[in-house]
């Protein structure tokens, strides 16, 4: 088939034309969830992002077959082989044992996916599941000379690679230094940058799940999960392998030397990688303490699907800022868009020559390194533009099969059940409150607000603004 796809690709630090391994056919893993908390909107992003790529990837002709894994074992609090396991670190937060939370985060990951319209993936595979397929690549690692013994654990030896650092140029003190968390000295190690690929005997005092292995009774490092669920999975070579920007060092970088080494040949053609989500403060992350998820979202009276379009606004490579007030513009504009498409009569004619011409002008922009914020331009230029409702009908549902936004699934039912002309009265009212503070007329502003009171609405003064919704 016709090679249009251009995706920038993070090994080449360029856009290139996507041509996979076999043609029509693509092989695409992403690395998914560790299980030992809620996923937070920023995490969110990238699955969005990837979830757009793989029905891009569909709605231009390409079979596509995705793997994504769960980490339940070996993801240590540092990138860097060093702190607790996330998992055992969850389990006495909640005071779980590690199954269990591991069982319980699993499903609410995928809860927020459906909410998010995320598909599933063609294969989730939990690590758990795949300890013989980690002991036989560190095995034939060991006998390849690329791995070592060392204090009770085995570590991959990156001395023996010609090009370790293959994403960056960046010197190995920069790239030392963009691993997360205080890097602790492991004097096991014969080089700084060498990674752990099984542990034995250190840090297991609390460990709960253990098995036996060549070297001891232990547990996987974090980064050989991905290499061999992906093989297992998808065979030895792969088209696209995803994740967020934070994944590229160290675990995509030790991903590709391991996996490599075990193969003997180039694995992964096409690194695919979104960036972060970041507030005020900077990058959002669970080690904050309060983080925001799709569930405190809806409680604050959004569609999740308002996410997703938050989301599409922004190119992947970009960082994006989340803001309250971005998200009720974006609220408003979404519930227009599925009310304008909702009263389309789909009574009239189909125009077959204008379907085609805005399938191409849409596949182009998603086609063209994942342009979400042109393809919602088409969205828009499709309604203003000459042609019968039912062929702009019919766009929409086209359109949805890569944006996923439900847009032919009817108006977006206000559950406050409040009308357009209340809610233009409740934000006139609003303003009205916030000059009459301004002039410190402060008996006015709250006679405005025992007005709205009484008709069922109540505000509420944050941060971000004056929020409202009915009683």
């Amino acid at each position: 088939m016709e090679n249009k796809m251009q995706i920038f690709n993070t090994l080449t630090r360029k856009v290139e034309t996507f041509v996979p391994n076999v043609d029509g056919k693509v092989n695409m893993y992403t690395c998914g969830p560790t299980v030992y908390h809620f996923a937070h909107i920023g995490n969110l992003r990238s699955y969005i992002m990837e979830d757009v790529l793989e029905k891009t990837l569909r709605y231009a002709g390409y079979d596509v077959k995705r793997v994504m894994n769960i980490t339940d074992v070996g993801h240590l609090s540092s990138d860097a082989d060093t702190g607790e396991d996330k998992m055992l670190k969850g389990a006495k937060r909640e005071h779980k044992t590690v199954m269990e939370i591991a069982k319980f985060y699993t499903d609410a990951f995928f809860s927020d996916c459906a909410k998010l319209n995320i598909k599933r993936p063609d294969v989730v595979e939990p690590a758990t599941n795949c300890i013989p397929e980690f002991i036989h690549m560190i095995e034939v690692l060991l006998e390849k000379g690329y791995a070592y013994a060392a204090g009770g654990n085995i570590y991959f030896d990156t001395s023996k690679l010609d090009d370790y650092y293959v994403f960056s140029s960046q010197t190995e003190k920069e790239l030392m230094s963009a691993v997360r968390d205080d890097v602790e000295e492991d004097g096991n190690k014969k080089n700084k940058s060498d990674f752990v690929l099984w542990f034995t005997k250190s840090k297991f005092d609390n460990q709960e799940l253990k098995w036996d292995s060549p070297w001891g009774v232990g547990y996987p490092g974090w980064h050989i999960e991905c290499s061999c669920i992906s093989i297992k999975h998808l065979g030895e070579y792969m088209d696209i392998h995803c994740g967020g920007v934070d994944n590229i060092f160290p675990h995509h970088t030790n991903e590709i030397a391991q996996s490599e080494s075990y193969l003997g040949h180039k694995w992964c053609n096409y690194w695919f990688h979104v960036h972060h989500l970041n507030d005020k403060s900077g990058k959002m992350s669970k080690s904050k303490g309060d983080f925001l998820t799709v569930s405190l979202l809806e409680e604050k009276g959004y569609h999740p699907l308002v996410y997703r379009m938050f989301c599409l606004q922004s190119h992947y490579r970009k960082p994006l800022e989340f803001s309250y007030e971005v998200m009720d513009n974006i609220e408003n504009s979404y519930r227009k868009l599925r009310k304008a498409i909702a009263k389309l009569d789909q009574t009239t004619e189909f125009e077959r020559e204008k379907f085609t011409a805005y399938k191409e002008k849409f596949l182009e922009a998603v086609e063209n390194d994942l342009n979400t914020s042109m393809a919602l331009t088409v969205v828009y230029e499709v309604l203003k533009a000459d042609m019968t409702d039912k062929t702009k009908y019919a766009l929409m549902e086209s359109f949805d099969e890569v944006l996923s936004l439900d847009l032919t699934k009817g108006e977006l039912v206000e559950e406050s059940g409040v009308d357009d002309e209340l809610e233009s009265y409740i934000l006139e009212k609003i303003e009205e409150r916030k000059a009459a503070k301004k002039a410190k007329d402060f008996a006015k502003a709250d006679a405005i607000r025992d007005e709205l009171a009484a008709k069922g609405i109540l505000l509420e003064d944050t941060r971000e603004g004056v929020k409202w919704k009915k009683a």
